[in-house]
């Protein structure tokens, strides 16, 4: 005898249309011929939708039936039941849900089944919400819709995707200080940690409003010139490297903000990281490696008087590539643009500079001499790129640097500037407003710092919410004697009891 056990929850519509495919693939395979990437596509589009109506029916679950609830201190009263669309990882579900209201706030409806999920926008799901923040992070809205279409799960329009990170960008600005403090607590510094670096750059980007324009045009009536060219102004963007002894780089934390006066959050961001690194390891060595611009320097050097004192001097080094740069444009104002004379005197001059103890010295000496000899345009070039390189002859002892294991190149702080900032601010068309740049600017830097699914947890837990039913107790009655029983009941006060209330996600 066989004895057969057929499991309920298998009997859903959903599950019955997955088996009767099967059977039917099952039963027609060999006698006609088959599409296998049709047969993925169909089997694949049946299990989300098993998926969504398991989704839907859990979800339903945490749905409140009561006269009356409390939500963070306000006490709403039940309104009706409505049905209502929703988009979870697997597609579109509909559930069915109450709604309540509240007489200081007659005109909005609150839904306890939203705050006890942790519906983001009152429309994602914690994961497709999850899933949705991390591809806008990397792509617009335009090539995020059409990749998740084209995955096959949900598929969200691009109107709603572009107005995710927008919906999470206040939670995680209103609590910023507060978890980033408590990513850095989840973190540990690798004990091959020798040395520290600190950099900051900024990076131009398109703006959106019509102040932009008023300020170049003021600017252009009194005969000055804006800060940037119209309509763009500078993302601030720093980084905290860690490297071994061998100056091989361990990890980084990238930061990016939106324009503001002074990059007041960046330095904050930046300090904060390097007192939390330091407390930790006391002993590294500090770096603070930038381009020439006088700003970077005068914002690393604040920084550096919040933190607590050096084990050993701070070694301020300008990055060894902007140096070049410099170098090949004295080069080419000296012995012409482009030519063979000018990319050979590069290279000696490139290899001195790197190699040689006295190398910022003999550049020094050699653009001197060299722009003695000139006068007009050709001596101001010269000029322009001596003085640069007298300005920063302090921090240019790369064979010292390079001696001691230090890094002397800004490749992190370069690669952090175009990863992101420019390949996702700077596509054609594009301006951005503060709050929605830096929306995505937040995305990006959790993603590339490793921090994302730790502050994920941070940031969903956010949108769950406690929900409250109030429970009458039965009332007695006080009976008087007299011809006719008279019933009395004594008001009480209603207590407060947690409705079924899940435990938020480690």
């Amino acid at each position: 005898m066989e004895l057969c056990h057929t499991e309920q929850n298998l009997h859903s519509v959903a599950a019955q249309r997955i088996n009767a495919y099967i059977a039917q693939r099952r039963e027609q395979f060999g006698k006609e011929v088959h599409d296998f990437e049709h047969f993925e596509q169909e089997l694949h589009t049946l299990i989300m939708a098993l998926e969504g109506e398991l989704v839907g029916e859990e979800m339903s679950r945490y749905d409140v039936s009561a006269e009356e609830i409390e939500v963070e201190g306000k006490v709403y009263h039940v309104g009706c039941i409505m049905p209502e669309t929703y988009l979870c990882a697997a597609g579109l579900v509909t559930v069915n849900r109450h709604l309540y209201h509240s007489a200081q706030e007659a005109r909005k409806n609150l839904c306890p089944l939203e705050l006890r999920v942790g519906m983001i926008g009152g429309y994602f799901t914690p994961r497709a919400a999850r899933q949705g923040a991390f591809v806008m992070a990397h792509l617009t809205a335009g090539e995020s819709e059409a990749l998740l279409t084209e995955m096959g799960n949900m598929q969200p329009s691009r109107s709603s995707l572009d107005r995710l990170p927008k919906e999470l960008s206040p939670h995680w600005e209103e609590h910023r200080v507060e978890w980033e403090t408590k990513l850095r607590q989840m973190e540990s510094i690798p004990n091959t940690a020798k040395t520290m670096a600190l950099s900051v750059d900024g990076v131009m980007a398109p703006m959106r409003g019509v102040k932009l324009q008023e300020k170049a045009a003021k600017a252009q009536q009194s005969g000055k010139h804006a800060s940037g060219p119209t309509g763009y102004k500078e993302v601030g963007c720093g980084t905290v490297t860690l490297y071994d002894q061998e100056a091989k780089r361990l990890q980084t934390i990238r930061y990016g903000r939106m324009p503001e006066p002074k990059k007041a959050t960046l330095q904050q961001q930046l300090e904060t990281e390097a007192r939390s690194t330091l407390a930790l390891c006391p002993t590294v060595q500090r770096v603070h490696l930038a381009d020439g611009a006088h700003h970077n320097w005068f914002l690393l050097n604040e920084i550096e008087q919040q933190l607590p004192p050096a084990a050993q001097p701070t070694i301020e080094i300008v990055d060894y590539y902007h140096a070049c740069d410099h170098l090949k444009e004295g080069c080419d104002a000296a012995w012409g643009e482009s030519s063979v004379a000018s990319k050979a005197q590069f290279e000696r001059l490139k290899t001195l500079l790197k190699e040689a103890e006295d190398g910022a010295e003999r550049v020094i000496h050699t653009l001197r001499y060299q722009r003695n000899k000139t006068k007009g345009y050709q001596y101001t070039r010269l000029d322009r790129e001596l003085t640069y390189f007298c300005n920063q002859r302090h921090r240019m002892h790369y064979a010292d640097y390079l001696s001691k294991h230090l890094p002397i190149a800004s490749g992190v702080m370069e690669a952090s500037c175009k990863t992101l900032v420019t390949q996702r601010f700077k596509r054609s068309g594009m301006a951005w407003t503060i709050a929605g740049g830096q929306s995505i600017l937040t995305l990006r830097s959790l993603i590339q710092s490793d921090r994302w699914v730790a502050a994920w947890q941070l940031l969903q837990a956010d949108f769950r919410k406690e929900v409250k039913v109030i429970q009458k107790k039965p009332t007695l009655p006080m009976i008087f004697p007299g011809p006719v029983t008279s019933l009395i009941y004594l008001a009480r006060p209603l207590p407060f009891v947690t409705y079924a209330n899940l435990p938020l996600a480690a």
